[in-house]
């Protein structure tokens, strides 16, 4: 292998194996109390909630650790209406047709339609775009490797950093989403990649029957 700069590894913790296994069966009883949300409650949250759980993305693994990713944290009423208008729009186009019948049919029994009030509702928006090139500094100009991998993983581990603050949250994604770049004013090497909504569930907050349904571990593992 060859030699690089390094340093120790000095902060990793080992557990004892019964205090892992608990630790695993926690973990996994925290994550299955998330849910995907369509009912927001317009309490705010305070930034600096946001703030940790987008540095918590932001120790992702990425390709040659380039970190080709960049969070729009919007908390603007009036920016938030803008996403909302244009999300709409393009959601009328989608639910009138543009989506196939299969996809409409598979999104019947989450209840969803063209309207995205949770847009303006919700006291954060946070637009998730990808960034063809980069680098470990700011003002690369380097080619990205593996961007969509690592900005799907940075994505994961924001909306597990804000389910254990105690928000939840909703993935939205738009076709197309180009308009997001306009609104949030960034750079053509960057791609909107997701919309993320985050805030506190509304008092009368339901979770569709057909979200809970989730495949058992011998349906989504094999172990050889």
């Amino acid at each position: 292998m060859k030699a690089h700069d390094a340093t120790p590894l000095n902060d990793f913790i080992e557990y004892p194996c019964d205090e892992m296994l608990q630790r695993s069966n926690d973990f996994l009883k925290t994550m299955q109390r998330r849910h995907s949300i369509r009912q927001f409650s317009d309490r705010p949250v305070q930034r600096s909630v946001i703030e940790n759980c987008i540095k918590t993305a932001g120790t992702a693994p990425s390709g040659a650790n380039h970190q080709p990713w960049h969070f729009v944290a919007i908390n603007s009423a009036d920016v938030k209406k803008q996403v909302r208008e244009q999300a709409e729009q393009h959601e009328q186009g989608f639910y009138q047709g543009r989506a196939g019948e299969e996809w409409l049919e598979a999104l019947k029994p989450l209840g969803t339609d063209a309207q995205k009030p949770y847009l303006e509702h919700a006291p954060w928006l946070i637009a998730i775009f990808s960034q063809k090139t980069g680098g470990i500094n700011v003002d690369d100009s380097n080619t990205n490797y593996y961007v969509h991998e690592s900005v799907g993983i940075a994505t994961g581990m924001l909306i597990t950093a804000l389910h254990n603050a105690g928000l939840v949250t909703l993935t939205h994604t738009p076709k197309p989403m180009q308009f997001l770049s306009k609104i949030c004013n960034r750079p053509d090497n960057e791609r909107p990649y997701m919309l993320l909504i985050a805030g506190y569930p509304a008092e009368n907050a339901t979770v569709p029957a057909h979200a809970q349904i989730k495949k058992s571990l011998e349906d989504i593992s094999t172990f050889l």
